[in-house]
């Protein structure tokens, strides 16, 4: 058997295959917040200079889900069978340290607001069933990835870190149900957990890790082709 003819081959036994799939796209935003983190690390213009310009101290995170900018995400899945699908989210949520804990650190600016943006690549089992005939889908998923926020760190004594890195591994649960408005349109609400290691540089040399939680009430609209 000729190339050709094996790629015509193999082309006319995957066209049901792919011709059966169905992709589904999801957008979302809700209101996300996070529980404390401790904070270590070493800051040369900023830390205790009798130990190692060493930081150490528990961050208090406001979210601000609805300020500029606002929390949101956008989820991709292809369905393989009626109950398992792939694919991958992009989750752009933000973190603040709040009033307390600036008060009580060398910074003037601790933040990642410009997305701690979360990127995984997941699997969700969905149940078909005939809840409101058929119409409502309970789902739950998780995932595996990165994240790449946006520093935005600023010492009492400098410098300002401000600029996108890769700061380490993420994961993500969520669990929801989704209500069929037709055909292809849906719409949906879930709860959902990212966990990501921050091992953030700093624009001094230093170094500051520390292991970021979020929770979150996601409302979204899905379409289906």
């Amino acid at each position: 058997m000729t190339k050709a003819k094996l790629l015509a081959t193999l082309a006319f036994v995957a066209l049901p295959t792919f011709a059966a799939a169905e992709f589904e796209i999801s957008g979302y935003t809700g209101i996300q917040e996070a529980p404390h983190a401790k904070v270590t690390g070493n800051d040369p213009d900023n830390g205790d200079p009798l130990n190692g310009n060493a930081i150490s101290f528990t961050a208090g995170w406001e979210g601000k889900s609805f300020e500029m900018p606002p929390y949101y995400g956008f989820r991709g899945t292809w369905w393989r069978t009626d109950n398992l699908g792939f694919g991958i989210e992009y989750t752009h949520s933000k973190v603040y340290a709040d009033a307390e804990t600036l008060n009580n650190t060398p910074y003037n600016r601790f933040e990642l607001t410009d997305g701690i943006n979360v990127l995984t690549a997941n699997a969700t089992y969905r149940w078909n069933n005939e809840w409101a005939n058929g119409a409502v889908t309970p789902y739950l998923g998780g995932g595996l990835g990165f994240t790449f926020p946006h520093v935005d760190i600023e010492g009492a004594a400098g410098p300002h870190t401000w600029e996108y890195q890769i700061t380490g591994a993420a994961a993500r649960l969520y669990a929801g149900a989704k209500y069929d408005l037709s055909d292809t349109w849906a719409v949906f609400g879930e709860y959902q957990f990212t966990y990501s290691k921050q091992d953030i540089d700093l624009d001094n040399g230093g170094n500051i890790k520390f292991d970021l939680i979020t929770n979150a009430l996601n409302v979204g609209l899905s379409y289906t082709f």
